[in-house]
């Protein structure tokens, strides 16, 4: 797809996933069992690997869509007041009375930063293959997607291999080797360590990028946490550090808000260097706040961050951009 072809796309990014109610506390430590403890501080955002993905990208000003499934109930009409008001198209959404999204309790350590999470499907209904529209789903320019809805998925995706859509996923669970088919779908795979190395079953991280491009991707992130980001292509390697210098308040939505910055950098056709340090800036100013979307930064504040503290090649590409 050229892009010309593309610049006349409805959206630049339509994801189909998964969408979380997340209720979030800080606690000063995290408590014994038996025992009552007050938060410190408490929140109820939306959530979700492709969701909060779709809201990144929003914040930065791309136009995207959500595709999934939500009902008539409480939880749902709040993942949907929430998409509208930061500017998520659901004209998508499939429409199913009793269906809801994931629900997830949080807990963040106040001094780590670190969280726990439990979570529960039990409102969740999937999204089937004969919902999904071709026409809809191939208004976009990149189509992004996470480990659930695995049928419909790997029919959109394609669905986007045969119009020249790029696609990114987002995965998190080695055990579900049914994603090789799916994995032979994707240009951009953005996994955590843990996933690469469990689902590969190589014992490096060498070895598992090797896997994975292999299976068809034209890139591989693999993000390790605290430490940065391995990119790689089939010309070349290289680590992206975090930026340490953003007080941590809750790393809840992480990986997610970096796959959008990460699909903003792509749609703007920057080098993938320069993409790989903008999506880790726009992760770590994400942290800044509590929960998965409120610390996500808008492009000028990602912008001016990396004007003061991104490297020397950032700040000569941005002042060219």
């Amino acid at each position: 797809m050229n892009k010309n072809s593309e610049d006349k796309k409805r959206f630049d990014v339509i994801g189909i996933g998964n969408c979380t109610v997340d209720l979030l506390g800080i606690v000063p430590s995290f408590p014994k069992p038996d025992t009552k403890n007050k938060m410190i501080r408490f929140t109820q955002q939306g959530g979700g690997p492709v969701a909060t993905a779709l809201v990144t990208l929003a914040r930065l000003g791309a136009k995207v869509s959500f595709v999934g499934k939500l009902g008539d109930n409480e939880f749902s009409h709040f993942v949907i007041n929430d998409f509208i008001q930061e500017k998520v198209d659901i004209s998508g959404i499939i429409k199913e009375e009793k269906a809801g999204p994931y629900l997830a309790f949080i807990l963040t350590d106040e001094k780590k930063g670190s969280r726990t999470i439990y979570w529960t499907d039990q409102m969740v209904s999937p999204l089937k293959k004969e919902e999904l529209s071709k026409d809809f789903i191939t208004s976009c320019r990149i189509l992004h997607l996470d480990e659930y809805n695995l049928p419909a998925a790997t029919l959109a995706a394609t669905w986007a291999k045969e119009e020249g859509i790029k696609t990114m996923l987002d995965a998190e669970t080695p055990e579900k080797k049914e994603f090789s088919p799916l994995i032979k779908l994707i240009d951009f795979l953005i996994v955590p360590e843990e996933f690469a190395l469990g689902f590969s079953g190589k014992d490096n991280l060498k070895k598992a990028i090797e896997f994975f491009l292999e299976q068809g991707p034209e890139a591989v992130v693999i993000t390790q946490g605290k430490k940065g980001s391995l990119t790689a292509t089939r010309e070349k390697r290289f680590f992206q550090p975090v930026f340490d210098n953003v007080p941590v308040v809750d790393t809840t939505g992480c990986g997610d808000v970096f796959h959008g910055g990460f699909i903003y950098g792509l749609l703007k056709y920057w080098p993938i260097e320069i993409i790989s340090e903008f999506a880790t800036a726009v992760a770590s100013l994400k942290c800044e706040k509590l929960g998965g979307r409120a610390g996500c930064p808008s492009y000028k504040r990602a912008k001016d961050f990396l004007f003061s503290f991104g490297s020397e090649r950032m700040k000569s590409f941005l002042k060219r951009d």
